[in-house]
């Protein structure tokens, strides 16, 4: 009689890992955002700022809240795209390097 192997479980893709990488920095940012508020070393605004668009990309309130930021403040959006845009272009030519190096 054969014996009945257990199913295969694939291993977690980097993705996964990815996800969590990026929900875990933006608490961590939005920890920074709120301590620089009340401490003039840090800068609040900013560190709330880089939380809540990385948490936006795993979270489904902080999604909410940035649309309705951008809704109430249109120069936001104009802002937060060109600010995205340098980003992706500064990551693609890091990128570009390690793969030709």
């Amino acid at each position: 009689m054969s014996e009945r192997l257990p199913p295969y479980r694939a291993p977690d893709p980097p993705v996964r890992r990815r996800n969590w990488l990026v929900f875990g920095l933006g608490w961590i940012f939005l920890g920074l955002g709120l301590a620089g508020l009340f401490l003039p070393a840090l800068q609040g605004v900013l560190f709330l700022a880089v939380g809540l668009v990385l948490l936006s990309r795993e979270a489904a309130w902080a999604r909410r809240l940035r649309e309705w930021l951008f809704a109430r403040f249109p120069a936001l959006r104009t802002r937060a795209r060109r600010a995205e845009a340098s980003v992706r272009a500064l990551l693609m030519r890091g990128r570009r390097r390690r793969n030709n190096g």
